[in-house]
């Protein structure tokens, strides 16, 4: 491998590490908050959960949806607990007591550093909402709507300034589907009254809920045909899983990822070519994760609960190194994918895990996650790769060393990224680093485990966690370093001082 700093991606906005937190299950209620817990705060946070957040830097939580937001009311999640409604949740069929809503949650990610990412409803309500939302949210006061807020206990105007314009409208479980015509339509409007509200502001919208949809790319063409101008982001959703037990075809999932985001990009430039616009629309990867385990058993759960066990998949060491691939291309596309969202953060499909009344821990794929959430700001860098290739069920040409690497100009810092797919073999790296003359090895941190299914759980929270490895060295510019077989690997560098 060859790493040069001339060999220039882009600047990473660190939006690229975001995640997200939806009522469904128990990512609200049980996870992040849960008034009778030991840790609770005084409104009811649980503190574990916020230090467990807080290590992973998250500078961004999308909310509150999903397929949630589609029939949700913003109205009943604000003023006081003991007047919102409980109403009958149709996308999880469960039981929604409102709790926690939009100044709640604001609250929240005040405490653990973050970000909000607000998606409003498209599938029940429209454009008047939505501009009401805004107007709640940002506008400082002397409106209806701002002053409502600050009778609500919130002087101080919130300034989210990421707002998703609904949520896989193309999809049809989604409450409200609607025709691309119909949703491009509905977001352009809703768009400008949001941006009238508040100009400041930068805007989703819907694309294909994942690839394999029908409409898939026709419905992002004919979106942007309407939206093209009024928004900044178009999204992308995908989830991976190896429910065939192919460990080999599972790590090569990541190149159907490559695709879609090449596909998307070829979309979005085709229309602004189509427009003679000079404006390059950027993707927001809102949502991604492995995503398998608990299809068949969350058929089985009981309707009308409140918060319900959903999606709680517990995720394997091959589930970590999945993650870790899928954030290697999330930064080689770094120039056009400037935000994403690990769906979720919290019990459902999450890195962190809670019971309730008890512990909170981390799953496996928690260290990628925070590996490149910490090391992966600055410029993302493509190297030059001589690897061997494989084939699996489904793809060809896989190329046995994934990686990038990210160059923090600013804290003089180099990381390395990558994840060695071979499922037997170690693999010898070498390293022409000459560009970055001065520098000196920090450390080589690695996840390998001979056990593809090993997890962490309640009790064995650290069965599957990071190690460093001693044997790599750097010196006159070329690294030597043996990756195990198939392994996440973060190798780090700083200028000697």
């Amino acid at each position: 491998m060859t790493i040069d700093r001339a060999f220039r991606i882009a600047d990473v906005d660190n939006r690229l590490y975001g995640s997200f937190i939806e009522h469904l299950g128990r990512a609200v209620y049980g996870g992040i908050y849960e008034p009778g817990h030991a840790t609770a705060d005084s409104q009811g946070f649980r503190q574990d959960v916020i230090e467990l957040v807080r290590a992973l830097k998250v500078p961004v939580v999308r909310y509150p949806g999903g397929n949630f937001v589609s029939g949700y009311n913003w109205e009943d999640g604000v003023g006081p607990l003991a007047e919102r409604p409980k109403k009958l949740e149709l996308a999880w069929c469960s039981l929604e007591p409102n709790y926690v809503g939009t100044n709640e949650f604001v609250d929240w990610a005040k405490k653990v550093g973050t970000d909000v990412m607000m998606a409003v409803n498209l599938g029940t309500r429209g454009p008047d909402a939505a501009r009401n939302l805004v107007e709640y949210c940002n506008h400082p006061g002397g409106s209806y709507y701002s002053d409502l807020r600050r009778s609500h206990g919130y002087a101080d105007p919130h300034n989210i300034k990421v707002w998703c314009i609904g949520n896989e409208m193309d999809g049809p479980w989604q409450i409200g589907m609607k025709t691309a015509e119909e949703y491009g339509r509905a977001a352009v409007e809703t768009a400008k009254v949001m941006k009238w509200v508040d100009p400041t502001i930068e805007l989703v919208a819907c694309g294909s809920s994942f690839r394999a949809m029908p409409t898939f790319p026709s419905w992002e063409k004919t979106v942007l045909e309407h939206t093209y101008d009024h928004v900044d982001y178009i999204s992308l959703h995908t989830y991976y899983g190896n429910s065939d037990n192919d460990t080999a075809n599972y790590l090569a999932r990541t190149l159907d990822m490559e695709e879609f985001i090449r596909t998307v990009v070829a979309t979005a430039d085709y229309v602004k070519a189509s427009k003679r616009s000079k404006k390059e629309m950027k993707l927001s990867f809102d949502e991604w994760n492995v995503w398998f385990h608990t299809l068949e058993s969350d058929k089985a759960v009981d309707p009308w609960q409140i918060a319900p066990a959903l999606l709680e998949d517990v995720y394997t060491f091959e589930d970590a190194i999945v993650v870790g691939l899928m954030l290697i291309t999330l930064l080689k596309n770094s120039d056009r994918v400037r935000m994403a969202c690990l769906a979720q953060l919290v019990n459902v499909i999450a890195p962190i895990m809670t019971t309730t009344g008890g512990a909170a821990w981390s799953q496996t794929i928690y260290y990628p996650f925070m590996h490149a959430s910490l090391y992966g700001r600055g410029t993302a860098l493509k190297p030059v790769i001589e690897t061997e290739r494989y084939d699996s069920k489904d793809f060809t040409d896989v190329p046995y060393l994934e990686s990038v690497t990210l160059f923090n100009e600013e804290q003089e810092e180099v990381t390395i990224f990558a994840v060695n797919r071979h499922l037997e073999q170690p693999m010898a790296l070498e390293c022409d680093m000459r560009s970055f003359a001065g520098y000196e090895l920090v450390e080589h941190l690695t996840m390998t485990n001979d056990d593809m299914k090993a997890k962490n759980t309640e009790l064995t929270p650290n069965a599957v966690t990071p190690s460093k490895i001693d044997t790599s060295s750097f010196s006159d510019g070329r690294l030597e370093a043996l990756l195990p077989s198939v392994s996440w690997n973060v190798i780090r560098f700083r200028k000697q001082r």
